[in-house]
């Protein structure tokens, strides 16, 4: 396993062979990076190229449309549809006061299913489509961006197994958890800004941590992302083509009784050209109640965190970071 600027660089190539004990060895090594950092690179993943770019095309060919038809797509209280330019400031930073909106717009797609989906009745995930510009005005855009959650949903699916025995646990203990997992994929733009500067508070996308379980970014050809190494120092992460950066977000890291690492992470941008990411959250099933990891609490080491569900979690973090996402009466507000 390869290391770069205190970032581990893991290859899924010996394991997605099936190699013998290639599952061992990666989850030692994920083990390290997750305890250690809270971000690694993985290289050798199985997404095809040709997939990753349509999907940096798709931002690309959707945050060209006219301002008018992206603001006809505006998300929504379940975060869904377009975020303007900036649309939201974030406040959930552990580690700076955030007091400038994010310079940056976005698009954001959760699972494609209709409103009358078993799944759907089933409140296994919101009750709410995505909103999705006409075909006439983007043609291939829905299916492209379809394809590609496809594609990485597949890929965090593989990595279960990798998570589960770095945590001493059964290779397939999250499949449960994970039958009918939740995603979101943020389609973000960050058009140039003259000069934005730290020392005013000013980012493309403010110091925070990310709120779910992980999160696949592919890289840029534009570097932007930062990461607040446990010792205070920020780094970028290697710049590898082809490859996804992955990160714990913040309920990985309360499941697992604060074990694996939910590390703040920012983007500053400030090259002439426009920028694109595509990050991809992925977390568990709807309904699925996340209690403490049983490998990760014992004697003198109590759960710090009561049991939470995906929704009421997401509730909690959207209302503080989007001024569209606020709780209807009655409605679970408690984070833990």
């Amino acid at each position: 396993m390869g290391k770069s600027d205190g970032i581990p660089i893991l290859d899924l190539g010996p394991y997605r062979a099936g190699d013998a004990g290639a599952l061992e060895t990666l989850a030692a090594a994920l083990r390290h990076a997750q305890e250690n950092v809270g971000f690694f690179v993985i290289v050798n993943h199985g997404v095809p190229q040709a997939r990753i770019d349509a999907a940096f095309e798709s931002a690309r060919r959707f945050h060209a449309l006219p301002l008018d038809a992206k603001l006809a797509l505006k998300a929504n209280e379940h975060n869904i549809g377009y975020l303007p330019f900036k649309g939201s400031t974030t406040r959930s930073s552990k580690v700076n006061v955030n007091t400038k909106p994010n310079l940056n717009e976005a698009f954001f797609v959760k699972r494609d299913l209709a409103p009358d989906h078993p799944d759907v009745l089933a409140g296994k995930r919101y009750k709410a489509p995505n909103q999705w510009p006409a075909e006439i005005a983007l043609p291939g855009f829905r299916a492209q961006v379809t394809a590609y959650c496809d594609a990485l949903e597949a890929l965090a699916r593989s990595l279960l197994p990798l998570y589960a025995r770095a945590l001493d646990l059964p290779a397939d203990w999250f499949a449960k958890a994970f039958d009918f997992p939740m995603y979101t994929l943020r389609m973000t733009h960050y058009p140039p800004v003259p000069e934005p500067e730290i020392e005013d508070n000013q980012f493309a996308i403010a110091p925070h941590t990310d709120s779910g379980f992980l999160t696949l970014l592919a890289q840029s050809d534009i570097p932007g992302l930062t990461v607040r190494l446990p010792d205070g120092t920020w780094v970028e992460p290697p710049l590898i083509p082809g490859s996804f950066v992955v990160n714990t977000g913040d309920l990985a890291h309360r499941w697992t009784n604060e074990r694996f690492l939910s590390t703040p992470h920012r983007v500053i941008h400030r090259t002439p050209r426009d920028r694109y990411a595509v990050p991809f959250f992925f977390d568990c099933s709807y309904d699925h109640v996340m209690e403490c990891v049983p490998t990760c609490t014992g004697p003198g080491n109590p759960p710090k965190y009561p049991p939470t569900t995906y929704p009421e979690y997401q509730l909690w973090f959207g209302s503080r970071n989007y001024a569209h996402i606020a709780p209807k009466a009655g409605e679970n507000m408690a984070a833990g």
